[in-house]
């Protein structure tokens, strides 16, 4: 009898566990399905090296790449700086492998020399001739790291609000994303991950944008709703894994860069610490352009779009006054690494 009765117990549990599993895979695909309606693809598509990249390609001139931060997508450049450069310039912005429309190849790690190959990868194959390379937070990140390890595939690079050493506190900060289990972040993608991610989205936008507020279009316009999806967690939470892997290797390697470089940094931005990830690069990067902003937060290309287009195209004119002058060795022609 008693044994009759824990059986029955043990399968009702089971069931209710399968109903609230059900449940939770049912309204993370209604989510992901709702993002894709309301943001779809605005660009094109390229293969490398088995990911596929979604970016956009606008304007004629020198070229300008940009790679979104942690989370993000190309959004984050399109819609907020794009349209207030003016002539002269070729601005592309792609989502980093996983994020927004890209897919990223099987087995891949988002490893930071991984990511940086394949923005070289992109670059070569665009026949994008050196351009300057804007990184944004973690993107900032692997800017770097294609900087130290293929310098003469670009002419320079602008960072802002650049993730540059590693620190204990950077991944307390996202311990819901540190998920170093695979099948985990696998299952947490298409049960918890969305519908949580969505109940807690306004308190996570207001601390990532403090102390600035949360622009009313963001969700849209700003692509917010691409996040809200299970392959983009699962992306994110990688990268955020991966991140450990690399970052304190190719902090050592600053002083390498020879090519011109600034750094955008806000005063008051809550996600990146400028003391520890602003201030330091002074003493690491031979002619460093760096411009702190009182009182700005982690997201400058929303707050404050014209500082960000003036400061990208002040380092723009040493970079292109640079690239005339041809490099000894051609990286292009590198194997990959």
């Amino acid at each position: 009898m008693l044994m009759s009765i824990l059986l029955w117990l043990f399968g009702a549990a089971f069931l209710a566990a399968i109903l609230v599993l059900t449940s939770l895979l049912l309204a993370t695909l209604w989510i992901a399905a709702k993002a894709e309606r309301l943001v779809p693809p605005v660009g094109k598509f390229v293969e490398i090296d088995g990911n596929r990249i979604h970016y956009v390609d606008v304007g004629e001139g020198r070229p300008i790449v940009f790679v979104h931060g942690l989370g993000a997508q190309l959004h984050h450049f399109r819609h907020t700086v794009f349209g207030r450069f003016g002539p002269g310039y070729r601005l592309i912005a792609l989502d980093r492998p996983g994020s927004g429309y890209s897919t990223r190849a099987s087995g891949a790690t988002g490893r930071l020399p991984e990511q940086a190959e394949i923005i070289r990868r992109f670059i070569e194959s665009l026949g994008l001739e050196r351009p300057l390379v804007v990184g944004h937070s973690l993107g900032g990140a692997i800017t770097l790291t294609l900087a130290v390890e293929h310098p003469n595939a670009i002419s320079g690079i602008a960072l802002l609000a650049p993730l540059t050493h590693l620190e204990t506190r950077t991944r307390q900060g996202f311990d819901l994303l540190y998920i170093s289990s695979r099948l985990l972040r696998w299952f947490m993608a298409y049960t918890v991950a969305i519908p949580a991610s969505l109940r807690y989205a306004r308190p996570t936008m207001d601390f990532i944008f403090a102390p600035q507020a949360v622009p009313g279009d963001y969700m849209s316009g700003g692509g917010g709703w691409l996040g809200l999806r299970p392959g983009h967690y699962h992306a994110t939470s990688t990268d955020v894994v991966a991140v450990e892997e690399d970052l304190g290797h190719i902090e050592r390697r600053y002083g390498e860069i020879a090519m011109p470089a600034g750094i955008l940094f806000g005063g008051a931005d809550r996600v990146i610490g400028m003391a520890v990830h602003g201030e330091p690069m002074r003493e690491k990067v031979e002619g460093l352009d760096f411009e702190p902003v009182d009182g700005l937060g982690h997201m400058p290309q929303f707050v404050e779009p014209e500082r960000v287009v003036a400061f990208i195209k002040r380092i723009a004119r040493r970079a292109f006054s640079d690239a005339a002058s041809p490099r000894v060795h051609d990286n292009f022609n590198e194997p990959s690494g």
